[in-house]
């Protein structure tokens, strides 16, 4: 059961979140994600790999690191840059309620505005709900748990969340990961693919990691992201950081 702290948190940070602007960009790269599968049935794609090169190299490394960027760097970047979380951290609202009921929201939302659109993308290119539909949901579930952990953490080290996050995607993600073998054993993405590959059973998701490699290094890296996030927004009180 959650605490009355823990709830009070996560239904201010809810609110917040889908009440700014940002909220509307939400929805649009999974849109985009679904647009693009439905043109593609509609179309009668001649490469019969096109459904899992979708949904895996689209929809779970683009789409879906993009959704957790925008929305796990929302719930308390925001408060960082306006001086506000200063309010929350003088409450006696212990720092791991504060990160954890944020965390919490964030992944909630990412799956609804990113697993759920993966799933549904699935189900359009494969007929029903195949094993590659039901792979991707479970990778992209598993994946809004760990990109939220690592943006969470961002926010509260920097106040250039959103860039420092970008630069992560595009340099770590997109680039190392698919040049340097040895890095994709830290690669976020490749951790999405390796659980969503012990399902669909196809190789055109290019996951190089397995899923017991995949779903342990997942859990490590959330443990560690949000252990850091909770001791350096502790940091905040006792030194009474500017930000």
């Amino acid at each position: 059961m959650l605490s009355v702290q823990a709830r009070t948190v996560a239904s201010i940070t809810l609110r917040a979140t889908m009440g700014r602007r940002r909220a509307l960009l939400f929805a649009l790269p999974p849109l985009i994600l679904v647009l693009v599968t439905v043109l593609l049935k509609a179309a009668h794609a001649e490469r019969a790999d096109w459904p899992s090169l979708i949904l895996g190299g689209f929809g779970l490394a683009v789409v879906l690191p993009l959704t957790a960027l925008i929305i796990g760097t929302s719930v308390l970047g925001a408060e960082i840059d306006d001086g506000s979380v200063v309010h929350l951290l003088a409450t006696p609202v212990p720092r791991s309620t504060v990160i954890l009921s944020k965390f919490a929201v964030a992944t909630g939302l990412t799956m609804l505005f990113a697993a759920v659109p993966e799933f549904l993308a699935g189900l359009i290119a494969t007929g029903g709900p195949s094993r590659l539909a039901v792979g991707v949901l479970a990778g992209a579930l598993a994946g809004s748990v760990i990109y939220n952990a690592l943006f969470v953490m961002i926010s509260v080290l920097t106040t250039r969340a959103i860039a420092v996050g970008l630069l992560y995607l595009l340099v770590w993600e997109s680039l190392l990961s698919n040049v340097v073998s040895g890095v994709r054993v830290l690669s976020a993405e490749q951790y999405s693919l390796g659980i969503a590959n012990s399902i669909a059973r196809d190789g055109n998701l290019n996951a190089h990691l397995g899923v017991a490699t995949a779903a342990a290094m997942g859990a490590a890296v959330t443990v560690i992201a949000l252990g850091l996030a909770v001791r350096r927004l502790g940091a905040f009180s006792l030194k009474g950081d500017a930000v």
